[in-house]
């Protein structure tokens, strides 16, 4: 999906659904970039696809009568109870984790169109209610050249071929996929899906993609079969990783995503100071420096013990931290 494409679509989000009342085709071609200053036969038919595909990223259209009282013009809204998500009470562990989500999400071509738009839809004389931006946060960071391509083409079923390296390989060899989805694992990107080359699902991460990504055949041409969990899949294609067990100390009531994937919790530690309880935590380790850094994020609230060389890095960063600082 183009930067020009996205931020049309976002602001016709935006602008049906931050409308009072039902919005005229007339209307939305006057005030949204892209649609203004087209010929009546291609706006027609960017707008059919756009509805089309807001329909199929499960946003709602709702087509009504600009007036309730006249019924002889018709318009377009977003319905905000079909829209919003019901009132929710959330664990401080979920909470956590859905803030770890957010930043996942953060594309800066996406991130600024919001506020672009509703200057645009203000200066043009729309009547819009602020508050209702506040269900609509669309944030995508990726730092892969290959992301926006393959995302785009995951979203209309388009056949993709691009060069692929791995890092045993001299050269890049030419891949031929039907992605089935772009998902993260273990802090990477990697898009999920039938790789027409092997003839079955494989999954390649974006990094390794070099050159642009291409459409390999028309758009939906192919469907993802029927059950197809992608994050299931991701989890049995990736490769497994060596693992070992380290040793923490964590202060009572912090790391509550550490603790959930610990193998063993012992309460009732003693810890380096006595300003609050201590726990020991066990917890699996598949790499030293990932660890190492989940560690330094608690901000003294957890202590590495165990291996020596987990603690080692751990005191070596924070003297280079200290350091630094002087």
């Amino acid at each position: 999906m183009t930067a020009s494409k996205s931020e049309r679509l976002l602001n016709l989000v935006i602008m049906l659904l931050v409308s009072r009342n039902y919005v005229t085709k007339e209307r939305i071609r006057e005030v949204i970039e892209g649609y203004h200053g087209s010929e009546d036969e291609a706006f027609e038919k960017m707008f059919e696809r756009d509805k089309a595909e807001l329909r199929a990223l499960g946003i709602p259209l709702e087509l009504g009568y600009v007036d309730k009282f006249f019924e002889d013009e018709q318009g377009y809204r977003i319905a905000r109870d079909a829209f919003e998500l019901p009132d929710l009470d959330l664990e401080p562990d979920e909470v956590a984790v859905l803030g770890l989500a957010a930043r996942v999400w953060q594309h800066a071509g996406l991130a600024s169109a919001t506020s672009h738009a509703l200057v645009k839809l203000r200066a043009a004389g729309h009547d819009v209610d602020r508050d209702a931006l506040d269900v609509l946060q669309p944030r995508v960071e990726a730092d892969e050249p290959a992301f926006d391509a393959m995302w785009a083409m995951t979203i209309s079923r388009t056949p993709v071929r691009f060069d692929y390296r791995r890092p045993s390989d001299p050269e890049p060899t030419l891949r031929h996929l039907e992605p089935w989805g772009v998902v993260t694992s273990r802090e990477r990107w990697y898009v999920v899906g039938f790789d027409k080359d092997r003839g079955e699902p494989r999954m390649f991460r974006l990094s390794r993609i070099e050159g642009a990504v291409a459409a390999d055949g028309r758009a939906g041409s192919f469907e993802v079969p029927a059950g197809t969990d992608v994050r299931a899949l991701t989890s049995a294609l990736a490769p497994a990783r060596p693992s070992t067990s380290a040793t923490v100390l964590a202060r009572q009531g912090s790391a509550v995503l550490m603790r959930r994937r610990a193998i063993e919790v012992t309460p009732g530690i003693d810890g380096p100071d006595r300003d609050t309880a201590w726990d020991r935590l066990r917890v699996t380790m598949y790499s030293r420096d990932e660890l190492a850094g989940d560690v330094l994020s608690h901000l003294g609230d957890v202590v590495a013990v165990e291996p020596a060389e987990l603690a080692a890095l751990v005191a070596d960063r924070l003297a280079s931290l200290s350091g630094a600082g002087r």
